[in-house]
């Protein structure tokens, strides 16, 4: 069974039309919609397990997303087994990589044990750090006038601390959605998470060190150790320009939701860096080096957190020069209830549905729901954010006609006016930046 099921997304990846006649059957008309004096539609809804109420609007091409969740794993997904941890799906072991499942992000504030872990290396050994956590030891050097070397608790002593409700989402978040598929990891929508993080404003320990007038960049270390177990090689280092790092949102973080951060998410101390890439916020923050240039750490060159800036061809090789640095997240929204795959009782006459939204420095303007494949889309309540950078909750209720298989699906649009795409779009050979509309299946029992 599972072996058909990749043959049939295979098959989807290199031509989608043919796909929809070898699979179901399928034939559309002129408008590319539909199945053509029902061609296809009986063994459809068979694999759907549901008449489909809106048949004539489905476009051609489309795999039913109720059968592309088993895209990415026919196996079925791994589930994260840690103490303190929900259960994740796990992406990646060495390094440990987990992503959050959709229906876990219906908080307005993700718990600790469901926010999703990205390593670069391994986490530093737990018996070899400061009993006290306040004797943690970080620096500051670089293109300042007072390189500082400052523990944990002299900074909490010196600085005024605060507060906020800020997302974090990895820089490859929806490469899943990438065809061909990118390199890394295939993170659908679950690489992002809205903490309330606790910590002084990077701002005020710049402005203490005395920024020179040649900085014009961070670079970020952190403790963890490099897969290879060389002690004196990184296992990233990326960074910032200084007008990220000067905004008042950008924290050195040592509380998550109100508690030390746990070793597993960056404790006892870790930049937050709200909005751009998650790579930025390293984690076990030890050093922070202010440069008179762009930073070249590890992570910083070639195709990594890149994106083009000119269109290139899907799967091609891609030209480093054509590359530009990702900062800003683009917008996303994904529905975090009903659950993908729920099924609603007989005589279901409407799905009352909400979600979360979040579009790296932007706020969101607006969430529209349809569940008719796109014909017409219904606004969504969107909630104001907590404070910058914060999860904007949405939520809305769309009438149905009859019982059946549908997909309800979501696209977001940014304060700067740029809406989601309905296909992840701007390829890079290391998928960063894909945020297409999200889609979640759902079943009315007849």
């Amino acid at each position: 069974m599972a072996k058909r099921e990749r043959g049939m997304h295979e098959l989807y990846t290199d031509d989608p039309e043919r796909a929809d006649a070898l699979v179901f059957g399928r034939r559309t008309g002129r408008s590319r919609r539909g199945f053509l004096k029902g061609a296809g539609l009986a063994s459809m809804g068979a694999a759907l397990g549901a008449t489909i109420p809106f048949a004539g609007n489905m476009p051609a091409g489309l795999v039913p997303a109720a059968l592309a969740q088993g895209a990415a794993a026919p196996k079925g997904p791994k589930i994260l087994k840690m103490d303190g941890k929900a259960d994740l799906i796990v992406l990646g072991d060495r390094p440990l990589v987990a992503e959050t499942p959709a229906e876990m992000m219906d908080d307005e504030v993700t718990p600790t044990e469901k926010f999703y872990i990205r390593n670069n290396g391994t986490p530093p050994d737990a018996a070899k750090m400061p009993s006290d956590p306040r004797a943690w030891k970080l620096k500051v050097d670089g293109e300042v006038d007072k390189p500082l070397e400052i523990s944990l608790g002299e900074l909490m002593a010196r600085y005024e601390a605060v507060s906020h409700k800020l997302q974090l989402e990895c820089g490859g978040n929806g490469r899943a959605f990438f065809t061909p598929e990118a390199r890394g990891n295939q993170w659908t929508n679950g690489g992002a998470g809205c903490a309330e993080w606790t910590g002084v404003r990077l701002a005020d320990v710049l402005k203490a060190a005395g920024l020179k007038s040649t900085a014009v960049y961070t670079g970020h270390y952190g403790a963890d150790v490099h897969l290879s177990g060389d002690p004196a090689k990184p296992t990233i280092s990326r960074g910032m320009r200084m007008v990220k790092a000067m905004d008042p949102h950008t924290l050195i973080a040592f509380r998550m939701n109100g508690k030390e951060i746990p070793l597993i998410h960056g404790g006892p101390v870790r930049l937050v860096v709200p909005g751009w890439a998650g790579s930025l916020s390293a984690k076990w923050l030890t050093r922070i080096w202010i440069r008179d240039k762009e930073h070249d750490g590890p992570g910083m060159g070639g195709f990594s957190y890149r994106v083009t800036k000119a269109p290139m061809i899907p799967g091609d090789k891609g030209d480093p020069k054509n590359m530009a640095i990702l900062e800003s997240m683009p917008v996303r929204s994904i529905v975090t209830f009903p659950a993908h795959g729920a099924r609603l009782p007989k005589g279901t006459s409407k799905i009352d549905l909400r979600g979360s939204a979040w579009a790296g420095d932007n706020s969101i303007q607006s969430v529209e729901i349809s569940v008719d494949y796109g014909v017409t889309w219904t606004k969504a309540e969107v909630k104001a954010p907590a404070n910058r950078f914060a999860f904007q909750r949405f939520s809305a209720s769309v009438p149905v006609p009859s019982a059946g298989y549908y997909e309800v699906w979501a696209k977001a649009t940014d304060s700067s006016g740029k809406t989601q795409p309905f296909q992840a779009g701007n390829w890079n050979p290391q998928g960063y930046g894909g945020n297409p509309v999200s889609r979640v299946a759902v079943l009315i029992e007849a």
